[in-house]
């Protein structure tokens, strides 16, 4: 399915279509875009309006040096280039997420605000774009030791029930991906270019097939490595997680090193830190800098407790929204009959250990009714099952 008008008013303003591109139109910034959105809600107005023909006029109050309205005119006469990318890329598998779509993920909007990307494109189960996680990000040219530490951490994620958030460039985020899809978990990429190629990669094809795996970028689906890009996607590997895993990084230089020491100083997740001291490591510095030691021996519960340290109320807030629309939707959809997991998980397209996690939650703050008779296991809402009011929050 192509994208809404809504949608397509905000690819061409805002999305680089490579050569298609005229000398004169500059897509917008994600800052740009903002400001030029909450000017057109206040106006009234819907960027699919700026499809329209009379569009300059509807537009004529705007004033904004950055973004005059001969720009505005070049990024929206690029409709045939973007129409046939769209096309193309469809063809692939692919999907495009606006601000404004419901699975947009809350966490970008709650922890970058203006800075959220106005579009993401992707491939797989977008449904782990909002389900927290693990990030864990290391240097591409790290050593043996550490790619087998980054591929065990992965696994065990997988097994405690946690995504792995990552880059998906080679090194460490690959073995981390890769560790925790190879042993059945999940994991979501993000991608600083090439999503199209990788999203046909023999790689990755299984996993996107059965919906373990989620591949996203901000950049066109088609654009080649970048430094700026690689350096400007790392905080959307933090914002998109729970906790972060430095497993390696170069003192004071090098992307693993820019995006650690830049959420640190945005505190959008508790950083964690593989321990070396190695002079030739920049492990050591990033913990003076506010990140900690990673525990030299994981539990079966320290990825709940690497999520949990420092949390802020942002964080608990987003979370705990989510389970609730969860169980909103579960006092709807069991109001005849309960229901099992497998079926949850296809109609919401969440991952399988998200669900069983938020029914242990709710069964445990008898929320969610658990009937084991007659089998497969079953849930219900509680307040279906029992007769009694509705057992949410009246503000959830």
């Amino acid at each position: 399915m192509l994208p809404t008008p809504h949608a397509q008013a905000i690819l061409l303003l805002t999305a680089s279509l490579g050569r298609a591109d005229p000398g004169d139109a500059r897509p917008l910034s994600n800052s740009e875009w903002a400001r030029f959105a909450i000017w057109l809600k206040d106006h009234k107005l819907a960027p699919a309006s700026l499809l329209d023909t009379g569009w300059r006029e509807l537009v004529a109050g705007w004033t904004d040096p950055a973004v005059p309205l001969v720009r505005l005119e070049a990024l929206l006469n690029r409709g045939a280039a973007l129409g046939l990318a769209l096309e193309k890329w469809q063809r692939a598998g692919l999907w495009v997420l606006t601000r404004s779509d419901a699975e947009y993920p809350d966490r970008l909007k709650k922890r970058l605000r203006a800075k959220a990307p106005a579009a993401l494109f992707g491939c797989g189960n977008r449904g782990l774009l909002n389900a927290g996680g693990i990030a864990v990000v290391g240097s591409r040219k790290a050593d043996d030791e550490d790619l087998r530490f980054a591929e065990d951490l992965g696994r065990q994620a997988a097994e405690q029930g946690r995504t792995i958030v990552s880059g998906g460039a080679r090194g460490i985020d690959q073995c981390a991906m890769l560790g925790a899809l190879e042993s059945e978990g999940m994991a979501v990429g993000v991608l600083a270019d090439s999503l199209l190629r990788s999203a046909t990669s023999a790689k990755y094809r299984k996993y996107l097939v059965s919906n373990d795996l989620a591949l996203v970028t901000p950049f066109n689906p088609e654009a080649r490595f970048h430094v700026g890009s690689a350096m400007s996607r790392n905080k959307y590997i933090y914002c998109l997680a729970d906790a972060g895993v430095a497993v390696c990084s170069k003192p004071e230089r090098g992307g693993t090193w820019n995006g650690a020491v830049e959420n640190l100083k945005a505190t959008w997740v508790p950083l964690w830190v593989k321990r070396n001291d190695s002079p030739v490591s920049g492990n050591s510095a990033l913990v003076t800098r506010g990140a900690r030691w990673l525990p030299l021996h994981l539990r079966p519960d320290s990825f709940d407790e690497l999520a949990e340290s420092q949390a802020s109320p942002a964080d608990a807030a987003c979370s705990d929204d989510l389970y609730w629309r969860f169980l909103r939707w579960m006092e709807d959809a069991t109001t005849s009959e309960p229901i099992i997991p497998d079926d949850i998980v296809q109609r919401l397209g969440l991952p399988k250990k998200l669900v069983q996690a938020w029914l242990k939650r709710g069964t445990s703050e008898k929320r969610v009714k658990r009937l084991a008779r007659p089998t497969p296991v079953r849930y219900q809402a509680a307040d279906v099952h029992d007769g009694q009011g509705s057992l949410l929050p009246d503000e959830a």
